[in-house]
């Protein structure tokens, strides 16, 4: 049944705490003391509230203006501002105040760069080596237009998981990612395993845009022809009335079906839930995709 959040309520399951506490105080006044950005903020995340108060949060580099229009995100697009290529060092530096043990480093598209903005990123994951050693760095990176110089240079910086998220099905990629390409992203996968066969591959994509259960499997068998470690599904939530409408909200007994079918699939692992994003419980993920060595090669 079609719903929107113009005419239903959200559901109990979809409903979280606002942000407040000590922590989350001290992480944001951190972040704006770094001149940093977090994708927690830029896409209106749930879970920020019970993420930053935990002290663990997604950086956004390459600045927060995309030059893409993707239907379903809250990040602005428009012309990005000039590179700051201080600001692999200040997320270091934020990386090694909190203590992290597991951090996420994603971005905007930065479609008008030769390398759509691969060498910060590398520098990013070099500079918190550099002052966190034993911290993992997960990078969840655009497409690069599918340029595999691009993606090597992400990828000989050693990242411990790199992700790229597919988002949805393809039959709704024309509505949903105008600028995106569904086999693009699988390439850019694969071509990440191939540069990097040790480092585990993640991507993700959500539910409620109109996609059938059909086209749900035959995503994840897709996913599971192109030996992904890590696959995140998780409920679309409309960040603003001018983005794309919840075509119908999942609970979380379904939720759970799409993780035992990518189970049964071969996946390595498979983080299925309302509240389900990319970075969410990231850690947690790649150790439990790690205690299944060889489930997906």
């Amino acid at each position: 049944m079609a719903i929107t959040p113009e005419s239903t309520r959200r559901p109990e399951w979809l409903r979280v705490r606002l942000p407040a506490g000590e922590n989350y105080e001290d992480l944001k006044t951190l972040m704006r003391s770094k001149a940093l950005h977090t994708v927690c903020e830029e896409a209106r995340c749930p879970n920020m509230g019970e993420c930053w108060t935990h002290r663990t949060a997604t950086f956004m580099i390459l600045g927060s203006v995309c030059t893409r229009s993707c239907g379903f995100c809250a990040v602005a697009t428009g012309r990005p501002m000039a590179l700051d290529w201080e600001e692999p060092r200040r997320v270091a530096e934020a990386v090694e105040r909190m203590g992290l043990r597991h951090v996420v480093v994603t971005s905007v598209n930065r479609d008008e760069l030769r390398d759509g903005g691969a060498t910060l990123f590398a520098a990013t994951i070099r500079w918190i080596r550099r002052l966190s050693p034993d911290c993992a760095v997960e990078v969840l990176t655009p497409d690069f237009k599918g340029s595999r110089e691009a993606l090597k240079v992400v990828m000989d910086a050693k990242p411990s998981v790199f992700n790229h998220n597919i988002e949805t099905v393809p039959r709704l990629y024309k509505r949903v990612r105008p600028q995106a390409v569904y086999e693009r992203s699988l390439d850019v996968l694969t071509m990440a395993r191939e540069l990097r066969p040790e480092t585990p591959v993640k991507t993700g994509f959500m539910l409620g845009l109109g996609e059938t259960h059909d086209e749900i499997v035959a995503t994840l068998r897709d996913l599971k022809e192109r030996e992904i470690d890590i696959v995140t599904i998780g409920q679309y939530l409309r960040p603003t009335p001018d983005h794309l409408p919840i075509e119908r909200y999942y609970t979380p007994a379904e939720f759970r079906e799409y993780a035992r079918i990518g189970k049964e699939l071969g996946l390595r692992h498979v983080e299925s839930g309302p509240l389900v994003r990319s970075s969410y419980h990231a850690w947690d993920q790649l150790q439990a995709a790690e205690a299944q060595p060889g489930a997906a090669r």
